[in-house]
């Protein structure tokens, strides 16, 4: 076997995407306090209905809007979990009450992109780069928060969880891809020791593939060792390149452990598919239901792996946009605008829905049928990174090039 192509083999065995050069692996000065904090990105691709996630049951415009999908108030026969007294969370999620009561659960409602597109394709690149209405930009925005950070360029700094290598994470800096589910963490050929010793040995003081070999070697090594707790077999569906939520409990379990076994893990990304509800959508039960559920136990899951280390995560979940506010006429709803971004974490200042709700009379909606967009995503996730991973003004410049001003209103975290 070429060269080449053992080290592409174990690459992609390992999970690891080699970079280009040798830059970013460069060691930089240690930030011992920034390297500890985390960040977690849950990405819903197809577009989640967030009016049916924290639903405005105090908007008398709500239920006429939504006659057969919209949710009943709290206090109802299968109503609404009461959240403020005007906004309700939708009845499957209820594994997240305890994290809400905690004031660890945060929503930011009527964000999104500023961007008008209604393409699912064009709004997640957008999401992605961090650049809305801009197509020409290479990198994902978590790969340049991934280069700008403080602390030594490990492979395994940043996760990407999933199929593949998603758009997000794309970029100069090291990431590592593993797989979902139990398939993560599975054994290669080159933990055999025969094999792996007589490979050592080939790639011993030859120095054009001796680093790329021993890190991604290291990667796979790191993702082993962390893994070794939890190997539990998950069942993944497949959705629009992203898997359906059925699994995330056990993946968001074994994430969990990774973090805490692995300090050297900061970041990870996943991917959850079959948001697009055009039709049978439902309200406290049905199509959506059956998706949010997995999705709140595995993040209440993921929350109790961490343990202690939740006081020093953020996790933030976003989809490209948002959904019609009428229903449609196959007891779904089609691609609109505005929507709820949602934020866990042990310092979030939670309990609350942050954001300027605009109200869904006719007047108030964009365009006559969505809810419109009263906070950029990029506001939301450049205070994550400001307040929560501490970068500088300049810093932000560089993870979010085209950022608007910031929103003053905006307080995700507690002082």
């Amino acid at each position: 076997m070429l060269r080449r192509h053992f080290l592409k083999t174990l690459a992609l065995s390992s999970g690891i995407m080699l970079p280009l050069s040798r830059s970013a692996f460069a060691r930089q000065s240690s930030d011992g306090d920034v390297a500890q904090k985390k960040l977690i990105v849950i990405m819903l691709r197809g577009a989640v209905d967030g009016l049916n996630v924290v639903a405005p049951v105090g908007d008398a415009n709500y239920r006429r809007l939504r006659p057969s999908i919209g949710l009943a108030k709290p206090g109802t026969e299968f109503g609404a979990i009461n959240l403020d007294g005007y906004f309700g969370l939708n009845p499957a999620l209820a594994d997240l009450t305890d994290l809400w009561n905690e004031k660890k659960l945060a929503f930011v409602h009527s964000s999104g992109s500023p961007d008008t597109t209604r393409s699912h394709f064009d709004a997640q690149d957008y999401l992605e780069t961090g650049t809305p209405g801009r197509k020409s930009t290479q990198d994902g925005w978590m790969n340049r928060l991934l280069s700008t950070l403080p602390g030594d360029k490990y492979p395994t700094r940043s996760l990407a969880i999933g199929p593949v290598m998603p758009r997000i994470l794309s970029g100069n800096a090291v990431v590592t891809n593993i797989a979902n589910g139990a398939a993560g963490s599975k054994a290669t050929l080159l933990d055999n020791p025969a094999i792996g010793n007589a490979f050592d040995k080939m790639y011993q003081g030859k120095a054009a593939y001796s680093q790329q070999y021993q890190d991604a070697k290291s990667a796979h090594k790191d993702i082993m060792t962390a893994s070794m707790d939890h190997m539990d077999k998950v069942e993944m569906a497949a959705s629009n390149g992203a898997p359906l939520p059925n699994g995330f409990p056990g993946d968001a379990s074994r994430l969990g452990t990774l973090m805490k076994n692995d300090p050297k893990i900061q970041m990870a990304f996943f991917a959850l598919g079959g948001w697009d509800t055009h039709v049978n959508q439902g309200s406290d039960k049905g199509k959506l239901a059956n998706l949010l559920s997995p999705l709140g136990k595995g993040l209440a899951t993921l929350s109790k792996q961490l343990g202690p280390l939740f006081d020093d995560t953020t996790i933030v979940v976003m989809s490209e946009f948002g959904r019609t506010a009428h229903e449609n006429g196959t007891g779904g709803t089609d691609h609109g605008h505005g929507n709820v971004m949602w934020v866990l974490g042990g310092k979030v200042a939670g309990g609350k829905v942050h954001g300027r709700w605009s109200g869904l009379d006719e007047n108030s909606l964009y365009e006559g049928r969505d809810l419109a967009i009263t906070t950029d995503f990029r506001s939301v996730l450049s205070q994550v990174a400001e307040r929560h991973l501490q970068l500088s003004d300049k810093q932000l410049a560089t993870v979010f090039p085209l950022m608007p001003r910031a929103d003053a209103g905006l307080a995700l975290f507690a002082s």
